[in-house]
């Protein structure tokens, strides 16, 4: 996919590009010890995110998107692939350059609770990546502390308290001032938004847009809610089983949706109001999502798509470009049924 991920580029500045990359768990060996097999969690997935965009990546529990959000940062090891950030491929550093690079790229948990220590006051976590840098102590280190405070929404007062003294919102902000300590270029969104009240969510992404705006800031935002997804991102990227089943551009996905899974989860997201529900145009997936053993022929929609056919099942589709900038996996995309 390669080859075609350079023909959408058009000569765009890429701040990321991943190739063929892989995050296999091993889930059992045979009497020597020797891996027998495996869960795919990322199967051989290409991206690309350039310079101040939001690369959205959107899917259903246990699709990968959070490993391959984790695979980036290397605090999970691929099994296979390159990832490329600014012409640097991490996976061929050793632990001391990684150590430099991580400066660059920050990331912001989906728990923000779990993700703080529940020892340490607010000054000392946003403080945390600046001492372990060496970036700034003293009052320089104070200044850019309080700084950031203001900037996310947090009063200074704050900043003797611990976590548990805090809502979810105001935890969350202060897992993004951690992650702007350092001035990252990159920020890896890992469902930051998902465990908030709607309301708060709300405030936090448009915390988020402000941030990049104010910072010239590169996220990749991943969630499994179309809503959120679709307010953010400048680009969207469909995960399923592992692998990367749609990509393009937000107008150009939910406007002229190709595949069908893609279809299925906008398809799921709730409307209010009843006169604007068209059941006619709407895919409903059913089942769970399969996990992914071991070798698989054919697409792994197969089982769930409502128009699969014999070749899906024996044949792989692979992704490839059908419009400017929009990718898709499917032998039978939508817009062909039409």
């Amino acid at each position: 996919m390669t080859d075609t991920l350079e023909a959408g580029r058009h000569k765009h500045e890429y701040l990321l590009k991943i190739e063929g990359l892989k995050k296999y768990f091993v889930t059992s060996t045979d009497f020597f010890g020797r891996k027998k097999e495996f869960v795919k969690a990322v199967d051989g997935i290409n991206l690309y995110v350039k310079k101040g965009e939001t690369l959205g990546i959107v899917g259903e529990s246990g699709c990968g998107k959070s490993t391959t959000g984790s695979t980036i940062l290397r605090l999970l090891e691929p099994t296979e692939g390159s990832i490329i950030f600014e012409g640097k491929d991490l996976t061929r550093l050793p632990d001391r350059e990684m150590q430099k690079i991580r400066k660059d790229i920050q990331m912001v948990f989906q728990d923000p609770f779990s993700s703080l220590n529940p020892r340490m006051r607010v000054f000392d976590i946003i403080a945390e990546p600046l001492r372990t840098h060496k970036a700034a102590k003293g009052k320089e280190l104070e200044t850019i502390i309080y700084d950031l405070m203001e900037t996310v929404g947090l009063d200074r007062s704050f900043a003797k308290r611990f976590p548990h003294e805090f809502s979810g919102g105001q935890r969350q902000r202060i897992g993004i001032a951690r992650a702007l300590a350092l001035k990252p270029k990159l920020i890896i969104c890992d469902e930051p938004v998902s465990a908030l009240d709607v309301s708060i969510q709300a405030q936090i992404l448009n915390l988020l847009i402000d941030l990049q705006k104010k910072f010239n800031l590169t996220y990749v935002f991943i969630a499994h809610g179309i809503p959120a997804m679709k307010y953010i991102s400048d680009r969207i990227a469909v995960m399923y089983m592992g692998e990367v089943v749609e990509m393009a551009l937000k107008e150009d996905l939910f406007n002229d949706t190709l595949h069908p899974y893609t279809k299925g989860l906008i398809s799921a997201v709730p409307v209010p109001d009843p006169t604007l529900r068209n059941r006619k145009n709407k895919i409903y997936i059913q089942d769970d999502i399969p996990l992914q053993l071991g070798d698989s022929t054919g697409c792994k929609f197969y089982s769930r798509c409502p128009f699969s056919q014999e070749m899906c099942k024996e044949v792989r589709p692979l992704l490839r470009e059908v419009s400017q900038d929009h990718f898709v996996s499917c032998h039978f995309p939508l817009s062909q049924q039409n």
